[in-house]
Parts: C-alpha cells; structure tokens; sequence
C-alpha cells in the first residue's frame, strides 16, 4: 500500500495563512513511518493515502512516506511520533499500548465477527470505544488515532503440520514484541518468542522460531512461506492497523485540512478491506503453488480449540478489557 513535509516537528508546519474559499493555505510537511514492505498492502496503503491527502488539500498538506523502517524498528517508531520526530506512522493498536494499555483491545483475538465489523469497530467516526480511548492516548501519550488499514485475518505457519493447541505446546513461536502477542502465543500453548519484523526472516530460516503468524499478505511478501512448509487458516485476530498521528503536529494542520485528512481516513479503510478480500483468494493459489500446505478446518484443524484456549489467555491477562470487548462486539 503506498504513502509526506513538516520537517522534524520543531520545524514543522505552517507557511503563510492566508484564507482563500474559507481554506487556511499553509504549507505542511509530515514524515509518515512504517514496518511495510514494497508489495504488502499495507505500504499501498500509505502511499495512496498519501497521494490522496495531497491531492485534496490541493498540496497544503505533503505527507512523505518511509516504509520498510527506514526510521526505525516498531518501538522507534511509537517514541519517534510520540516525541514529534515523526509526525504519523502506522501498526498494529496493540503498539500504542506502551502508551495507553488499553489500545491493545483493538486487536485482541478472536472477538470481531467478520472483517467489516473489525474495519468498523476500529474507526473514530463509528466506534465509541476508540472515540473514548483516544482521548485518553491524546492526554497520556500526545497521540491521535486517525483510523485503520485493514491488513486481513492473521493465520499460523509453521515448518510442521498443526491441527490443535497441542501441537504447538513447547514449541518456539515468533510473537511480536507486545504483551498482547505474548498473551496470545503463549495461549496457544507454544513459547512465544519476540521477534522483530525486520528479524522474522533470518529467525525461521535459523530454527530460532519455528512458526509465526501474519495475514496471508505478508506472509507472500516476505516470503515467510519459503522457509515455512503449512499455513494453518485461524484466522485468530483480524489484523487491523492503526494510523496515528502527533497530537501537536495536527493541531498545526488548519482545522479544513484536518476534516479532509480525516475523511482520507475514512475512504482508505474502506479501500484498504476491498484490496484485501479481492486478493486473499489469489494470494492463497500463490502460495499454494510455490508448495506450501493449507490446513483449514475441513482438513481437521480444530480451531474452536484454539478459540478457548487463548481467548482463556486473554481473558486472564486482561480482565479489564472485559467491558470494552462487550461493546466492541456490540457495534453493528
């Protein structure tokens, strides 16, 4: 998915304010960071939404885009636009949670009914739990979730067949570095094991970890099924990235700017789940043509077992999320 100029935050923002058609003119730069890429959707993702803010604010607004961490590994990039170095950046909600614990809840696993409710349950203008959430990460943390991309259904792989939790007991599984993660792998009944993305690579071709999970989509562009005999089709968390922004940084943004920023938001969701479910059938034939094996619940996999187990997990490590995944669940 593809990707803007308010140099280094100090330095950032505003030239000229001069009013035309009711449109503050200003000049503005933001550096926009992510883990993607080149081929994941999510890195279309950021260079379309780029395109389109640019395009709508008439070039008020740039938005400059560094995929690939090119300024930084996940917990760079959460300090980098908390301090302002970097002004947007995008992952997973459970990477605010070194901010605010309770982002995390947007990626718990197993409690969205299907990826539209995932995509609706994860936008400002629709779900009152990020709406009241976010207004705590602004007063902790400085930081405002703008929206989502949706990435797809994460699935397991590993270098060995897995039908049940018994499976994967003992066994070594990349988590990411996040205490959600941690949570999830070790309900599963494996040793989760933090692994950074840029690392995962180098970590399964080694025998570090013998297993991980993505959405099919990025487990193709990084070619993890190259190093991975069987995907298994959980689907246990709907991958859903949040895109955020400094706080200070978009309270420079003229107010017009920002409502256009935020309708940008809105379209690329929606965008980013039709990519999704148009490729996920093409993707699965190009794995499974380069010899990697699908296990799916037809096949045996027992994925209610998996359901118990690390929702258990979950439950017992976050019991204060009890609420908040009510009424997530509740969003129609």
């Amino acid at each position: 998915m593809k990707t803007t100029s308010i140099l280094p935050f100090a330095a950032a923002t505003a030239a000229g304010l001069l009013m035309a058609g009711g449109i503050a003119k200003a000049e503005v730069t933001l550096r926009y960071a992510h883990v993607g890429v080149e081929g994941e959707p999510q890195t279309r993702y950021a260079a379309e939404f780029a395109k389109l803010v640019g395009e709508r604010t008439a070039g008020r607004v740039k938005i400059q885009v560094f995929p690939n961490s090119q300024l930084g590994n996940l917990s760079e990039m959460v300090d980098g636009t908390k301090m302002g170095t970097i002004q947007m950046a995008h992952h997973d909600f459970a990477s605010l949670g070194k901010i605010l614990n309770d982002m995390s809840v947007f990626n718990a696993p197993y409690i969205y009914r299907d990826a539209a409710h995932a995509v609706k349950a994860t936008q400002p203008s629709t779900s009152d739990v990020l709406q009241e959430l976010n207004k705590q990460l602004i007063e902790k943390g400085g930081l405002r979730v703008l929206g989502s991309c949706y990435r797809g259904a994460r699935q397991l792989s590993a270098n060995f067949p897995v039908y049940s939790p018994a499976d994967v007991k003992g066994k070594k599984i990349r988590a990411v570095p996040l205490k959600l993660w941690i949570s999830m792998i070790t309900g599963m009944g494996a040793i989760p094991t933090p692994v950074e993305i840029t690392e995962l690579p180098t970590a399964l071709a080694t025998g570090l970890v013998v297993g991980q999970e993505n959405p099919l989509s990025n487990i193709y562009a990084q070619k993890f099924h190259e190093v991975q005999s069987h995907i298994m089709m959980t689907a246990h968390m709907q991958s859903v990235l949040s895109v955020w922004v400094n706080e200070k940084a978009w309270q420079k943004i003229p107010e017009a700017d920002r409502k256009i920023i935020e309708g940008v938001a809105v379209d690329m969701a929606a965008t980013s789940l039709a990519w999704e479910q148009k490729s996920e059938a093409e993707i699965k034939e190009k794995i499974k043509a380069a010899g990697t094996k699908f296990i799916e619940e037809k096949d045996g996999l027992k994925n209610d077992e998996f359901r118990k187990v690390v929702l258990k997990q979950v439950n017992q490590d976050f019991p204060e999320w009890t609420g908040y995944i009510e009424r997530l669940q509740a969003i129609k």
